[in-house]
């Protein structure tokens, strides 16, 4: 990023700033009352610095702006929107060192994760929507007998809300709002505060890009105070979150009342099933990097692992000789399979499932404990741990633990193993393993969830709809669902005369 920037008439420096403020009406500003959150660092629980705390008077003045920018940016043309989107991609790709530094360090992730695979897939969110938009026409439809013709517009919403969560920052920060600009809406947006940093970088990005002052604003802070005033605000359209489930339950309930369109991507507990003819090799390295990229905190990591009763005992034994070989230490170093836990709060959580384990319901096979980084002891790391399970009814099977933990469990027949991958109150993935086609497409049709890998996992097509069942959430997005649901659809009827 540029080494210099003015934020209200003071020269500094984003990156090395240890302040984090808002971005509203392309200006970086103090919150209104002047109120901060500490940002502490995963690796080594020191202060990173400060980030704003906004509050509803703050949502308030990102509304305005958003408001006065929207009627010149809807009316924008697409070739106008997607050069910008174009170009932001562009410059998140040029600064993607500089991103993955931050981000590595507000989150805890390995810096490689950050480097190859978080920053260059904001970048692709930007350039993907950037082409689709010019991809998105209406629909017409002839009433044939009738001497009319119907055709139907897809018009911006408006201003809408974005609302991300820390495990994938700028990676799903991006992912909502460059539909929604692509689109034609001006965008308030709030990333966790948690991880605010990239968010924060992204706007200057922005500004460089051409994108005009008010289309997008980053409130930073807290949700029950900037994120509840995003929810609550008559003049945000839509909301579009994506958090866990507890948390998206309340977004619900604030948000149906007062009919704004509404995208909620929330949590996972994904059966991993391993049948006998698997490729072997593949099934076993993919599902290491499945039960543990970023550190077990990603929504659609394969959780439970459902293993074919004939290979069980090798396909455990293996799987805890990798695992126990995979090296915890801080995200900054190259050879860092596993990073820190994103905070304290969260380590703790993780830590507690371990604490109630009964040993006649589950044994912990490696791990189950703090992991300890030299230099770093006061970092939040965990132990990658792999546990074997009796019922998938216990907690360990059923709540989502969102840390580097996986359970095990063996399976004689299909109608056993549909039981149990669907007995679970979420529906968001699951991966499959087998050569046998006629079996896959029977298990991906019974299998209640929204994503289903076969012999693969999170290979990921943009255009493809993303999304859960059950509590994992409501609508979808990605491609053309992204940019219908950031729409409002209105038809028009014109009858006319031979």
């Amino acid at each position: 990023l540029s080494s210099k920037l003015t934020f209200n008439g003071v020269s500094m420096n984003p990156v090395n700033s240890t302040t984090t403020f808002n971005f509203i009406n392309g200006k970086y500003c103090d919150p209104v009352g002047e109120d901060w959150l500490e940002n502490i660092n995963p690796a080594d629980g020191t202060l990173l610095g400060r980030i704003a705390n906004s509050t509803e008077q703050d949502v308030e003045h990102a509304v305005i702006a958003a408001s006065n920018a929207q009627s010149n940016w809807s009316e924008s043309t697409l070739e106008q929107r997607s050069r910008i989107l174009s170009k932001i991609g562009d410059l998140i790709e040029e600064n993607i060192e500089s991103l993955a530094t931050i981000e590595s360090e507000d989150s805890g992730k390995p810096i490689g994760r950050a480097r190859t695979i978080e920053i260059p897939r904001a970048a692709s969110n930007f350039h993907f929507f950037a082409n689709a938009i010019t991809q998105f026409s209406s629909e017409s439809h002839e009433s044939v007998g009738q001497n009319a013709i119907n055709f139907t517009l897809r018009q911006p919403l408006g201003v809408v809300g974005c609302i991300s969560p820390w495990n994938l920052p700028l990676y799903l920060f991006t992912w909502k709002i460059a539909p929604a600009l692509a689109a034609g809406n001006c965008v308030i947006a709030k990333p966790s505060e948690l991880t605010p940093r990239t968010a924060s970088m992204l706007g200057d990005l922005c500004n460089q890009a051409g994108l005009p002052a008010g289309v997008l604003n980053i409130v930073q802070g807290a949700g029950t105070g900037a994120g509840q005033a995003i929810l609550e605000h008559e003049k945000i359209k839509a909301i579009s979150f994506t958090g866990g489930t507890a948390t998206g339950e309340h977004v619900a309930r604030v948000v149906a009342p007062k009919f704004k369109k509404l995208s909620l991507e929330l949590g996972g507990k994904n059966p991993n099933i391993i049948f006998s003819d698997c490729n072997y090799e593949r099934a076993l390295e993919t599902t290491i990097h499945s039960s543990f990229a970023n550190q077990g905190q990603i929504c659609l990591c394969g959780s439970r692992i459902f293993i074919e009763s004939s290979i069980y005992e090798k396909f455990k034994a293996d799987l805890v000789a990798r695992t126990s070989q995979l090296t915890v230490g801080h995200p900054s170093k190259t050879e860092t399979s596993i990073g820190a836990m994103v905070s304290g709060d969260h380590y703790r959580k993780v830590l507690s499932y371990f604490e109630q384990i009964d040993p006649a319901d589950a044994s912990i096979l490696c791990g189950g404990k703090p992991g300890t980084v030299e230099g770093h002891e006061q970092g939040f790391y965990i132990e990658p741990t792999v546990i074997e399970v009796q019922n998938n009814q216990c907690r360990l099977n059923q709540e989502e633990i969102f840390g580097p933990v996986v359970t095990l469990m063996p399976f004689e027949n299909e109608e056993e193993l549909i039981a149990m991958a669907n007995d679970v109150k979420y529906g968001l993935s699951a991966t499959i393993w087998t050569k046998d086609l006629d079996r896959t497409m029977r298990l991906s049709k019974k299998i209640e969830c929204g994503v289903v890998w076969i012999n693969t996992w999170l290979m990921r097509d943009l255009r493809t709809p993303f999304g859960g069942m059950k509590d994992s959430g409501v609508g979808r997005e990605g491609g053309l669902e992204a940019l219908r649901f950031f729409t409002e659809p209105k038809n028009i009827c014109i009858a006319f005369e031979n």
